[in-house]
């Protein structure tokens, strides 16, 4: 396993970005991608963040979807997140991305899904010790791979059957891929939330509410008057990153 040899925090106050629900403390983690030992990494820092900050609020975490493919150790993530979603705590959130959204794709038709597979699936399998199909393969031998994951992610029950799409706290939503601006949140479609929308990248999404996203992979974490990504590509850059979110906006990360 990678060890990380360098923490990063980094305090920014922006009093102008929208407020969660005063009762709360918020750790919203990027997307993973099947790197487990920035999880593990991340998570020790958040909690000694949290032990630091002992007040009237509650500790919520929120995991912004995608937590497979790509990464060499989906598994060991789905069973860390699974053993938290076992607790079926109200304070732990665990929001759907577009790869969990493929890989239900792929269990439920492997031949109309198989593009998957180049999208992350590979490194997923690989993760549980499952052979990958040949090269273009039919439908037997993707039914057989669908039926060998299906077997190994029956498992996960409690972590998938918690996947939501959006979760709102006071005038802040997270979702993973963010929002369409030009709708109105309520008839947000899945689609969009999961996968996104060409119109989400703006500054200032909806006036007086705050996006919180990841979905979209950049150098570092994005900050603006109304809205944050958290995705720091963690499977190609070595970087997870956090937002808390209190009286102040703070970014958390470790770096391999």
């Amino acid at each position: 396993m990678r060890r990380n040899n360098l923490l990063r925090f980094e305090a920014r106050s922006t009093a102008s970005f929208p407020r969660i629900d005063g009762s709360k403390r918020i750790y919203a983690i990027g997307d993973i991608h099947g790197r487990f030992d920035l999880l593990v990494n991340l998570m020790n820092i958040i909690c000694e963040d949290a032990l630091a900050r002992a007040d009237h609020r509650q500790t919520c975490f929120i995991f912004m979807g995608d937590y497979i493919d790509r990464g060499e150790e989906t598994a060991e993530v789905l069973e860390t997140l699974n053993r938290m979603a076992e607790f079926r705590s109200k304070h732990i959130v665990f929001l759907r991305g577009n790869h969990e959204a493929a890989l239900q794709h792929f269990l439920e038709s492997p031949a109309n899904a198989a593009e998957w597979l180049d999208f992350g699936g590979l490194q997923t399998l690989l993760s549980f010790g499952i052979k990958p199909p040949r090269f273009g393969a039919g439908h037997k031998d993707l039914e057989r791979v669908r039926d060998e994951l299906a077997s190994r992610v029956s498992d996960f029950g409690p972590l998938l059957g918690a996947l939501v799409n959006v979760y709102r706290s006071g005038n802040v939503v997270f979702a993973h891929a963010g929002i369409d601006p030009a709708t109105p949140l309520e008839d947000q479609s899945e689609d969009t939330l999961i996968w996104g929308h060409p119109r989400g990248l703006v500054d200032q999404p909806i006036k007086g509410i705050g996006v919180v996203h990841g979905h979209y992979d950049d150098a570092s974490a994005v900050s603006r008057p109304g809205r944050i990504c958290v995705d720091t590509g963690a499977y190609y850059s070595g970087i997870l990153t956090a937002v808390r979110l209190d009286d102040e906006t703070a970014f958390l990360s470790t770096k391999d």
